[in-house]
C-alpha cells in the first residue's frame, strides 16, 4: 500500500515539476512517511522511475492498442497510433514517464525502458506493413519520432494549440511532408 503511494506521489510531483521536483524528502511529505522509510522502498530516484516505468508504461501502451483496435484500416490505425499517444500527454502516467531523464537512469533501466518503448512501437509494424511500407520496422521508428517530436512540442506550451499539433502529426504521419491527401 506504501508503494503504491509513493508511485503516486512520484507521478505527481514528476507532473508538477519534472525530475528537480522527485526527491525523497517530498516523497515523505507527500505520503506522510519519514525519509528513512522512503529508502525502505527505493534506493535511489533512478529506482523509483524505473518502478513508474514498468508499471505506467504498459497501461499506456494498452490504451494506445485498444484505440488502434478499434479502427477498421491500416490508415486508421496509424491515425489512432498517434491520436491516443497525443491525448495521452497530459495524462500524469504520461507526463511522468516524459519527465524522466535518461542520464539519471542506470543501463539496466534504460534498457527496460527502451524495451517497453520498442513494444509500442511494435503495435503500428503491421498497419505500416499493410499499407506497403517497405521496412515497416524502420517505418514504425520513424513515425514513433514524428510522435516523439509533437510530444515535445506539446509539453513545451508551443505556440500552436495541441489539436493543431495533432493534426499536423497525423498529416505527417498519413501523407508526408506535403501534407496533401492524395
Amino acid at each position: 500500500m506504501q508503494r503504491g503511494a509513493l508511485l503516486d506521489a512520484a507521478r505527481s510531483l514528476l507532473s508538477e515539476g519534472g525530475t528537480e521536483a522527485l526527491t525523497f524528502p517530498a516523497l515523505a511529505e507527500r505520503t506522510g512517511l519519514a525519509r528513512s522509510s522512503v529508502y525502505e522502498y527505493f534506493r535511489s530516484r533512478a529506482a523509483v522511475v524505473e518502478e513508474l516505468c514498468a508499471v505506467d508504461f504498459p497501461v499506456w501502451a494498452a490504451e494506445v492498442e485498444t484505440a488502434m483496435d478499434g479502427a477498421q484500416t491500416p490508415q486508421g490505425k496509424v491515425e489512432a497510433y498517434v491520436r491516443k499517444q497525443l491525448e495521452l500527454v497530459g495524462d500524469r502516467r504520461h507526463r511522468a514517464v516524459v519527465a524522466i531523464s535518461a542520464s539519471e537512469l542506470d543501463d539496466g533501466a534504460r534498457e527496460k525502458i527502451r524495451a517497453a518503448h520498442g513494444g509500442l512501437v511494435a503495435l503500428i509494424v503491421e498497419a505500416l506493413a499493410a499499407l506497403g511500407q517497405p521496412q515497416p520496422r524502420l517505418g514504425a521508428m520513424l513515425l514513433q519520432g514524428v510522435v516523439d517530436a509533437a510530444v515535445r512540442r506539446i509539453e513545451l506550451g508551443a505556440a500552436e494549440d495541441p489539436t493543431e499539433i495533432a493534426e499536423a502529426a497525423v498529416t505527417m504521419a498519413l501523407h508526408g511532408v506535403n501534407g496533401t491527401t492524395a
